[in-house]
């Protein structure tokens, strides 16, 4: 093998997709400056939206690295097959080994990124799906003037669903966990232990996303207004629940969250409309 010639398609092949990338690169941001839509106040966030758009945003990562690799392989392949004479003639050949080094280095880092991507985009997969399991299920909570929020935006957090109704305001959080042959989950105080985990998980962080929204809504209407919260854990059975301040349930069972209730969680007309009308203007898709 001639090191001369390989180093040089080598070069050659890696200046091409270093313009094929700044190209692609290029594109993109203007697309994405450029882009726009007739209705930006009157389409809302869907159900799992941040992370449909995070799997997006992989998945085009994902192709880039993949049609990078297919352009330096077409280049490399063409002219180490018809090398240009005369190119790198005269470098040392240390020089050429560090350039062969460098270039090996960057083809295993692409490598490990292009895994990387891979795996999350799997992992996403679930949890994205997960979120649109419960949103779906709350969307047929159309009694009692109930709206249905999703990717509700809550300081430095996100609300997976909020629901806004007559008979009061739940924050829904979801919990994405691929179960086993067992799928069994029980709620003890603000610790939620699944059949195939020894270590539990906190709602804690859950119960804290209720009470900061429950604080917003105490601004914009002027008195109390109690923020129930609903633990959903899709895929899973309810095995048994010991808590008073939360709620757990599944996609299937979710429906039940109308029943946890008091009178003095009822909400007013007008509160009822302010309400709406403040996530309506946090939800927004395109603010």
């Amino acid at each position: 093998m001639d090191l001369t010639n390989l180093v040089g398609a080598i070069t050659i092949a890696l200046g091409g997709t270093i313009i094929f990338l700044l190209i692609a690169k290029t594109w993109t941001a203007l697309v994405q400056t450029t882009a726009s839509t007739r209705f930006p106040h009157s389409i809302m966030l869907e159900a799992a939206q941040r992370f449909r758009d995070e799997h997006e945003k992989l998945g085009h990562e994902q192709s880039v690295y993949l049609v990078s690799g297919l352009v330096f392989t077409v280049v490399f392949s063409l002219f180490y097959l018809l090398p240009p004479h005369g190119l790198l003639d005269g470098v040392p050949r240390w020089q050429l080994i560090i350039v062969l080094a460098m270039v090996a280095l960057g083809a295993v880092f692409a490598i490990y990124r292009l895994l990387a991507i891979s795996v999350a985009r799997r992992q996403l997969l679930f949890v994205r799906d997960a979120n649109m399991a419960v949103g779906h299920a709350l969307q047929k909570l159309g009694s009692n003037n109930n709206r249905v929020f999703h990717d509700v935006p809550c300081g430095p957090h996100t609300i997976d669903h909020v629901v806004v109704g007559l008979h009061g305001v739940y924050a829904v959080s979801v919990i994405a966990r691929k179960p086993g042959k067992v799928k069994r989950a029980r709620l003890r105080g603000e610790q939620l232990n699944f059949s195939n985990s020894k270590n539990a998980v906190s709602v804690v962080r859950s119960g804290g996303k209720s009470a900061r929204l429950a604080r917003e809504i105490r601004k914009l209407t002027g008195h109390e207004i109690r923020v129930r919260s609903v633990i959903a854990i899709p895929g899973w059975n309810i095995d048994s629940q010991q808590s008073a301040e939360y709620l757990l349930v599944n996609e299937r069972n979710i429906a039940m969250l109308t029943g946890w209730k008091e009178q003095n969680d009822y909400l007013m007309n007008e509160d009822l409309e302010a309400i709406h009308e403040m996530l309506t203007e946090r939800c927004t898709r395109f603010q």
